[in-house]
Parts: structure tokens; C-alpha cells; sequence
């Protein structure tokens, strides 16, 4: 009698078709996707991790099963401000091989008071002040410290360059080039990781 032969693992791979990454503090996020297995959608029932970054090493934060049409949908409500890598997983059987796909930057931000400033002059944190300095001010951050900003549809992270604002309500100072990419005005809210 010959021996049973079993079919070699299919191929899968990791779509993404939405993601909501960048979140204010105690809303929700959600990515969704779908799970191909030999290029089709996989089977109903496959385990999806998502899986986040922490002190480098991958962690699963939770845990989704395919619909029928090998997709799936990840809702979750972050807890911390900051900034962490996100992945997503498929361990893989005995008929599927595992895959990965690296999903991009989780930002959790709040909302901050902000206004600009430009000129010349010394940095509190060494260096010059040009149009073109890329940073922020901060009355308590130490400098160096890379704070990531969204406003609108656009996001940047920057360091701690200066020290202020010094007018109440507000938490920083945008230099005059980081105002520019952030296509910020005067004052206002921005969302900030820190």
C-alpha cells in the first residue's frame, strides 16, 4: 500500500482594506482586511491577530475570525497615549502557511492647545531657530523628546526644540515649519501623543 500524500501548505497573505490609526484618547480604532489563502479569500473560521509592538517583542492584543469570504475586522479602544507598531498574524496549519503584514503606526493622541512662532534666535535646547527648524516648545518635555501631531488629514513628529508657550491653555509652540506641514493657523487644537 503507498504512503498517504498530503498536499504541500497553501500560500496566504494579509490584505488591508481599512485602518483607523490615528485615534483621540478613548475612541475607538479598527482595521479590516481579508485573509487570502492561493490567492483566494480563505475559508471561514482562520484566527487573525493583531499584534502590537512592546519592548521589542510582538504581543496579540486581540484576536479576529474570517467570514466566509476570508474577511475580518479588528475594533479596539487603546488605553495609553503614545505611539506603538502594529502587525497582523496568521499562525498558519497543516493546509495554510503562516503569514505576516505589518499594518503601520498606532497614534494615540489627546487634544492640545497649540500656537506658532518663528524669527531667529537661540534654542532653549541648543541651536539656532531657522524657517525651516522642525520641532516644537514645551514648558515640561525634556528636549530631544519626539512628539508625534495630527492636524486635519496630516501628521508629523517632531522633537522638543524650545521651551514655552508661556500663555495659559496652550502646550506648545510650533515652530514656523512645523506649522507649514502641519497646515496649521495661528492657534488652536492639535492631537499629541505626549
Amino acid at each position: 500500500m503507498a504512503p498517504a500524500v498530503f498536499p504541500a501548505p497553501s500560500p496566504t497573505s494579509l490584505k488591508i482594506r481599512h485602518e483607523q490609526l490615528n485615534v483621540l484618547e478613548g475612541h475607538p480604532g479598527s482595521i479590516a482586511g481579508t485573509l487570502m489563502e492561493a490567492h483566494r479569500p480563505a475559508r471561514k473560521g482562520r484566527a487573525v491577530s493583531l499584534q502590537v509592538l512592546i519592548r521589542r517583542g510582538w504581543h496579540t492584543m486581540a484576536l479576529a475570525h474570517t467570514s466566509s469570504r476570508g474577511r475580518f475586522r479588528f475594533s479596539f479602544r487603546p488605553q495609553r497615549l503614545g505611539t506603538r507598531m502594529l502587525r497582523l498574524r496568521f499562525q498558519g496549519d497543516s493546509t495554510a502557511r503562516p503569514s505576516r503584514r505589518r499594518v503601520g503606526r498606532l497614534n494615540v493622541y489627546h487634544l492640545a492647545g497649540a500656537s506658532w512662532y518663528g524669527g531667529g534666535g537661540g534654542l532653549a535646547c541648543g541651536g539656532e531657530l531657522t524657517s525651516s527648524t522642525l520641532g516644537v516648545a514645551n514648558k515640561t518635555l525634556p528636549c530631544g523628546t519626539l512628539v508625534t501631531l495630527h492636524y486635519g488629514n496630516r501628521t508629523i513628529r517632531v522633537p522638543v526644540v524650545d521651551r514655552g508657550p508661556y500663555v495659559a491653555g496652550r502646550e506648545f509652540d510650533l515652530t514656523e515649519a512645523t506649522k507649514r506641514a502641519l497646515g496649521f493657523g495661528d492657534t488652536g487644537d492639535v492631537w499629541s501623543t505626549n
